[in-house]
């Protein structure tokens, strides 16, 4: 018989190592006793598993729901079924017993888990469903090393963190349990003892693959997806040599679902993908779409990184809209954030009673602007458990890439901290040599195991390399946003401009440093939140000069060197900033102004990815020659793209009111004549309808910049046009 210690410890759930007691085990005679621990059983009887056949009935030793006996004419361990007859119902239900299971995960696993090397944790920690012989359950696996007791409760078991409590591996500080008749859909938390034996909040698992919908917040079993290579082409549509024009998304907010709801996913795939590449826009990129608990984080505040958001419907839903962008020619990107998470009490915080997932000092582990967490990025676990995340997305959802949050917030200790509340790192520098580690090591598993995805990250200091390979020691990303240039532009753009001839310089110095790094261009939502307005709204003037302005300014943005970014909204000059919790006024695209901007961004695009010259060498100097880049005075800017071949485009920006007629500019002499092939002034966007007209602009022998010969040009009112050889 169990020994009363052991007892008391089940019944007051405290057992460290129920397997040690609970199913069939032999005493020191040799001889089998089962045991099971099912509160509010009335009888229990053992069933053969092969013949159904009734062996015995297991004798009540506790009113609390303990039984056990000695297993009569039996000295090897047999397969055996529970018959259950609970209190107040009427027969008997038939249970496989989690407590007959051997344990599930193998030594191969948790060795590399132990060392925070397994490249794919999210294959083994988290609920799987499976069979085992002939009986249908789920593996559960978290890791939880300082825990005294862990249970995995649920809808399937009353919540009750008594029924299954886990087994610890203790090589890897991983608890695990195979729970039969679990099935897809069931809910689940996990239920931990600290170390002191208190009882800590429910916990949802970090490696759900589905969650409940907010305000609930457990966690849903569901199937590991399998995976999902990118389709034929992607590749190369995400190439610094390709033409990048990304469309930023909120989902939730893009266009609401019916009664103001948010859209399932499937109304998501069925209007946005075609709405963005009508666009000619070649990505959509996604704010967090895993699982977050606060709508006003946008989903940055995210709680359930492996858990697609319940607010679009359930996962499988997600999977058809990276289908559907796929079936556009859209490239998918998702904005992922390894850089913090929030402190509810359900989620990673404290999540075994220690600081387990982040830093223990405040002065590392809490992020002062956003009142969050900070990962341990010197934690081996930890780090397998944010870059097997961003495996898992591009892997087993088939997206094209990740776009990395907040990495400056990860690169420096000091980050928005005043002296002597950051602690340096062991070289006595401020730079976060783990963090660092961290998003290389994750930049090379994709390389390696994603081919074809890539990573941008939204970096705002000069760290060097951010771009650069990791062999050259650099990060290792793709693509970095160049906040530089959109904050020096956008300084620029708002200036009346009878005044811009002062700041001159802000929208020519981006081109010293433009080609240090892969660079996007973003106008993200960051700058149209928080009282900083839309971008129509930041363009001076009235109402004619604001969508001039827009217009002109985007017409510049798409001359310049580096992929593009543009939020949503913003395509159609929306006048009011963004509201997360609102639909996009698309009722604006009735007033021709507004549709006129969207027909100039579709324009934009169509134009960007037709000419090689304007994409083919975004990155590299040799693609870049300025024309015209000191006429302060008339606000006036001018200069080539060129492309490998010897393909030119000339874009011109005149960022006054004022027309200029006649203006003159040294050329090249490669083309002897020149033809305006988009002019953001043209009536077709609602301009004045200033310009060079269809025919060709002739090359003269008459010296202007320092060349010998130059065109004559009409540059309309705020306005920038695009040429190319006739």
């Amino acid at each position: 018989m169990l020994a009363q210690h052991d007892l008391d410890a089940l019944l007051g759930g405290r057992h460290a190592d129920p397997f040690a007691v609970l199913g069939l085990h032999a005493d020191e005679l040799g001889r089998l006793w089962l045991r099971a621990f099912l509160p509010g059983a009335e009888t229990v009887q053992v069933l053969d598993a092969k013949t159904g056949r009734k062996l015995l009935s297991l004798d009540q030793r506790d009113p609390a729901g303990y039984f056990e006996s000695l297993v009569p004419r039996r000295k090897n361990r047999f397969d055996y079924r529970l018959a259950v007859q609970w209190a107040g119902a009427e027969g008997f239900e038939t249970y496989a017993d989690a407590y007959s299971y051997g344990p599930q995960l193998s030594d191969e696993d948790l060795g590399l888990l132990a060392r925070g090397e397994h490249p794919r944790p999210y294959t083994v920690l988290g609920a799987h469903p499976c069979q085992i012989g002939e009986v249908a359950g789920v593996r559960f696996a978290v890791w939880a090393p300082n825990a005294r007791r862990v249970s995995v409760v649920g809808s399937f078991n009353l919540w009750d963190g008594r029924r299954h409590a886990m087994r610890l591996r203790h090589s890897a500080g991983v608890w695990e349990i195979f729970v039969p008749h679990v099935a897809v859909g069931d809910l689940y938390k996990y239920e931990l003892q600290d170390g002191q034996g208190q009882v800590l909040p429910l916990k949802a698992d970090p490696f759900a693959f589905a969650s409940q919908l907010r305000p609930d917040n457990a966690s849903v079993v569901a199937a590991l997806p399998e995976p999902k290579a990118l389709p034929a082409g992607r590749a190369a549509a995400n190439e610094r040599q390709a033409a990048i024009s990304i469309y930023e998304v909120h989902a939730g907010s893009w266009r609401q679902g019916r009664e103001g709801r948010f859209p399932t996913w499937d109304e998501l795939a069925e209007q946005l993908p075609p709405y963005a590449a009508e666009l000619g826009f070649t990505h959509v990129q996604l704010l967090p779409i895993s699982e977050h608990p606060f709508d006003g984080s946008w989903g940055y505040q995210t709680l359930g990184l492996y858990s697609p958001s319940a607010r679009f419907g359930p996962p499988e839903g997600f999977a058809r809209f990276v289908a559907a962008c796929h079936a556009q020619g859209l490239g998918l990107l998702l904005d992922w954030v390894p850089a913090h998470f929030p402190s509810d009490a359900f989620g990673l915080a404290r999540f075994d009673g220690t600081h387990l997932y982040e830093y223990a000092d405040p002065r590392e582990g809490f992020h002062r602007d956003w009142n969050t967490l900070i990962y341990n990025f010197g934690r081996n676990e930890v780090r397998q458990f944010l870059v097997g995340n961003a495996l898992y997305w591009t892997e087993r959802w088939g997206v094209d890439g990740l776009r990395v949050d907040a990495v400056a917030s990860m690169l420096y200790r000091d980050y928005s901290r005043p002296a002597g509340e950051w602690i340096p790192n062991a070289q006595g520098g401020r730079e976060n040599l783990e963090a660092i580690a961290l998003l290389r090591q994750m930049n090379e598993r994709l390389g390696q195991d994603a081919p074809g995805a890539i990573t941008v990250a939204e970096e705002s200091t000069s760290f060097p390399g951010v771009s650069a390979p990791t062999f050259a020691g650099g990060l290792g990303f793709h693509y970095k946003w160049n906040m530089g240039w959109m904050n020096d532009t956008l300084h620029y753009m708002r200036e009346d401009p009878v005044n811009r001839r002062w700041h001159h310089d802000k929208m020519t110095f981006g081109l010293i440093y433009a080609f240090s790094e892969n660079f996007v261009l973003p106008l993200s939502h960051d700058e149209v939140v928080h009282g900083k307005g839309s971008l129509l709204g930041k363009m001076p003037g009235d109402d004619w000069q604001q969508f001039a302005n827009l217009r002109a300014y985007y017409g510049f943005m798409w001359g310049h060197p580096g992929k593009k970014l543009l939020f949503m909204g913003q395509e159609f000059a929306q006048r009011s900033e963004w509201n997360h919790d609102q639909s996009l006024p698309w009722d604006l695209l009735q007033d021709p102004r507004h549709a006129g901007v969207q027909r100039l961004v579709r324009d934009l695009n169509r134009l960007y990815r037709e000419q090689p010259a304007l994409h083919r060498l975004d990155c590299m100097a040799e693609g870049f020659e300025w024309l015209q880049g000191d006429d302060a005075d008339h606000s006036v800017f001018a200069w080539l793209r060129r492309d490998e071949q010897g393909g030119m485009v000339m874009v011109v920006s005149n960022l006054t009111p004022v027309p200029r007629e006649a203006y003159r500019l040294g050329v090249p002499e490669q083309a002897s004549a020149w033809r305006e092939v988009l002019n953001t002034d043209s009536a077709f966007y609602g301009g004045s309808n200033l310009g060079n007209g269809a025919g060709p602009l002739s090359l003269e022998a008459t010296s202007a910049q320092g060349r010998s010969h130059s065109i004559a040009l009409t540059l309309p009112p705020l306005a920038t046009i695009f040429l190319v050889p006739a």
